[in-house]
């Protein structure tokens, strides 16, 4: 196992991987599924070195992006030193491993490396379940919150309140 940044010869996978979710999160009644991403996105993560991805045997196992700012869902809490996590897709042959403790202890290091006190991650609406696995992955859930401007943000962040958790590092 091991984790590394994506290349572009990845994007038809990444994009594979976001369809499976948007299909999984239909399937369970989410709240909030997600769009189509822009391919633009991806490819400036990409190029940026901020699109992730968790290889098994060959195989991309799971993905996610970070950033190191976010101001547009953290408001004032942007100014504190923190990676940020988002979009994290698991590959249905791999479901059920829990990625996200092995995502939580290399984000833990990746922030120490780049000086950043916190892991931040979000997700959208009353999702009970994903709120339990993010804090029993060891994230503090700050609540729940209305965003103020979403201009520019994908598609899911424009009619849902966004539940917030960090991890202190």
């Amino acid at each position: 196992m091991k984790i590394e940044n994506c290349h572009t010869a990845d994007i038809p996978e990444i994009f594979r991987l976001y369809r499976i979710a948007s299909a999984y999160q239909k399937s369970k009644e989410t709240v909030v599924i997600w769009p189509e991403f822009e391919q633009q996105l991806v490819e400036t993560e990409i190029a940026e070195n901020r699109q992730w991805k968790l290889i098994i045997n060959d195989e991309i196992a799971c993905i996610w992006a970070t950033t190191f700012s976010d101001e547009q869902i953290w408001g004032e809490k942007n100014n504190d030193a923190a990676i940020y996590i988002h979009r994290i897709a698991t590959n249905p042959n791999f479901r059920g491993k829990n990625f996200i403790a092995i995502i939580v202890d290399w984000a833990k290091k990746y922030a120490a490396e780049n000086g950043k006190d916190f892991v931040r991650l979000d997700t959208l609406g009353n999702n009970s379940k994903l709120i339990a696995h993010y804090t029993n992955a060891g994230f503090s859930f700050l609540g729940m919150f209305d965003l103020n401007d979403t201009q520019g943000l994908p598609d899911h962040y424009h009619n849902a309140p966004a539940c917030l958790f960090e991890i202190k590092c």
